[in-house]
């Protein structure tokens, strides 16, 4: 997989371009420069660590698109196994860019469920750029509610730019099918966890996303809209990407601030492009945790608690008598 540069990643690129020569010299020449890249080493890390703890909410988004970063099915791979996966929905088609089925998680059974993108043109045109049609919702819902029957929780992984918003998407009623599946996923009698893992894009993401807990991890965005798509609506530009990112406020922290995600999953120094590994076993811990705090809740329980959880996110009040 070729290894892809972000403009504000430029210079640790370059720092470990040159660690890699001086390591190249020091085995070819058996010329001693251990002193030269102790010192490389540690303005590498102080670099990183500069970089990367200042990030701007518009290169977070850059960093949920990196064309490296792990997919839903690289950690599936990862964490769970015996995965079992289901096809179609049974009214029309199946849905490529949403993956789902049955899995375990260290022996425990869950339903997995999320959207998936391609590595190559091929790929991606296979995956709809992971952009579900209306038959990927239905699909999900499916899903959803044989592992309700099943008393299986439900663990969601969010990467989408948004759902497919071409003609054939409308008519087979795309706003449907994601408003079926808003109100659906609020009676669920299992918990189910929702985890923006990249891209966290509009009601491409609410249709699978209505959960007892909403995480999102440290490099992920979720928002109404793209910045693109707001600056083209607000400035006319889409030059303004960067201005709307930081408008629309779709970074872990601002989220977990307005009370719209419960945590945020930390990831490897540099993102978990760089380590898929690590930034695997991070999420997993995340998502034990969290499905272990419903063990010993009741049904009736789990929806109540699912219920008050978006009751929380706004403030309203109601006109006197």
């Amino acid at each position: 997989m070729a290894n892809a540069v972000l403009e504000f990643e430029k210079p640790i690129a370059e720092l470990e371009n040159k660690l890699a020569e001086w390591e190249t010299l020091s085995a070819s020449s058996n010329i001693n420069v251990g002193d030269e890249m102790s010192l490389l080493r540690k303005k590498l890390e102080e670099t990183k660590k500069s970089i990367y703890e200042s990030l701007t909410p518009w290169q977070r988004v850059q960093l949920a698109r990196h064309p490296n970063r792990p997919y839903m099915l690289d950690y599936v791979e990862r964490l769970f196994t015996d995965f079992l996966e289901f096809h179609g929905d049974r009214r029309y088609a199946d849905d490529a860019a949403i993956v789902g089925g049955f899995a375990k998680l260290d022996g425990k059974p869950v339903m997995l469920i999320g959207t998936q993108k391609g590595r190559n043109t091929k790929e991606n045109v296979f995956r709809n750029f992971g952009c579900p049609h209306p038959e990927g919702y239905r699909k999900a819902l499916r899903l959803m509610q044989l592992a309700d029957n099943a008393g299986v929780p439900i663990v969601c992984l969010i990467d989408t730019p948004g759902a497919f918003p071409g003609v054939a998407s409308e008519e087979r009623h795309i706003g449907e099918a994601i408003a079926v599946n808003l109100r659906e996923m609020y009676g669920l009698r299992v918990p189910v966890l929702a985890v923006v893992i990249g891209e966290g894009g509009s009601g491409g993401a609410l249709g699978i996303g209505v959960g007892n807990k909403i995480l999102i991890m440290e490099n992920a965005y979720y928002s109404v809209i793209t910045p693109e798509g707001c600056a083209a609506i607000l400035w006319k530009d889409r030059t303004f990407s960067a201005k709307a990112a930081e408008a629309l406020r779709l970074t872990g922290k601002d989220l977990k601030e307005l009370k719209l995600v419960d945590e945020i999953i930390p990831e490897p120094v540099g993102g978990a492009h760089r380590d898929y590994d690590g930034a695997a076993q991070l999420l997993k811990a995340a998502i034990k945790k969290n499905l272990a705090a419903y063990d010993d809740k009741s049904e009736e329980e789990i929806i109540q608690d699912r219920y008050e959880r978006y009751r929380k996110i706004a403030f309203y009040s109601e006109p006197k008598k």
